[in-house]
């Protein structure tokens, strides 16, 4: 009842279209999918079942449409360094990267560093960034909650088949016997801890999403930033961009 007030219809005609009694015009099944919070993959989907167009592109990042905007992300990245910076995808894909991103990825094996680079199998794979991880257990479990959340969210089979891959590693294994128990002064965030050279870089992260896409692959895309924790973190990064190898 809640929904067919919210998108303007009667809960009779809403229950009709649901059992299949009555075929839903697309303005209404565009407004049941944007009160619903559908991704715009999904819509598409939901027209299509309706008996309808779809009504969203989906394009490259290299189409030539979009090339504004990739020039436009991946200016905000080259401005984020010395700390690293990603494009993500829909599964997590990294799509775009600054210089101290690509930095953190030289040493993984070639399996793991792509293309395409997965954030999940990377961080998670144990030969790959988690063998550097000093809080391993703790980066995976919000790294598998952002992973089942998606597909919960998505249904993605893409997404599912990464699940069921990064579920097998014998280090992700036994965080499902041994979870992690908050600690008794919590943190503001959750950092990823780093040995680095023998040294320890500390990182927090954010994700930042297009307001108002219009496109499949833009409404898929996420901007992930790290930010140092700790001013040694600071020094650290600072550092590294200023080494000659860096510079070259």
């Amino acid at each position: 009842m809640d929904l067919a007030l919210e998108v303007g219809v009667s809960p009779r005609h809403l229950s009709f279209v649901e059992t299949g009694r009555s075929r839903p015009s697309p303005e209404l099944v565009l407004a049941i999918a944007d009160r619903l919070e559908v991704p715009l993959r999904e819509r598409n989907t939901l027209l299509l079942a309706a008996g309808y167009a779809p009504r969203y592109t989906h394009r490259s990042l290299d189409d030539l449409a979009l090339r504004q905007i990739r020039a436009s992300l991946q200016r905000m990245l080259d401005a984020h360094d010395p700390y690293p910076g990603v494009v993500i995808d829909r599964q997590w894909n990294v799509v775009l990267a600054n210089r101290a991103a690509g930095a953190l990825t030289t040493a993984l094996p070639p399996e793991l560093a792509g293309p395409p680079l997965n954030v999940y199998r990377a961080c998670l794979h144990p030969d790959g960034l988690a063998a550097l991880t000093l809080n391993f257990n703790e980066w995976a479990t919000y790294l598998l909650g952002q992973l089942r959340r998606s597909v919960a969210l998505t249904a993605d089979p893409e997404l599912d088949q990464i699940l069921a891959e990064v579920s097998r590693y014998p280090n992700v294994a036994v965080l499902a016997t041994s979870p992690e128990l908050p600690a008794d002064d919590p943190q503001l965030l959750i950092p990823l801890r780093l040995e680095v050279g023998g040294r320890e870089l500390s990182m927090f992260t954010t994700l930042t999403t297009f307001g108002t896409p219009r496109d499949v692959t833009l409404d898929e895309l996420a901007v992930e930033l790290f930010f140092p924790a700790d001013e040694s973190s600071e020094t650290l990064l600072r550092a590294a961009a200023d080494a000659p190898s860096a510079r070259a």
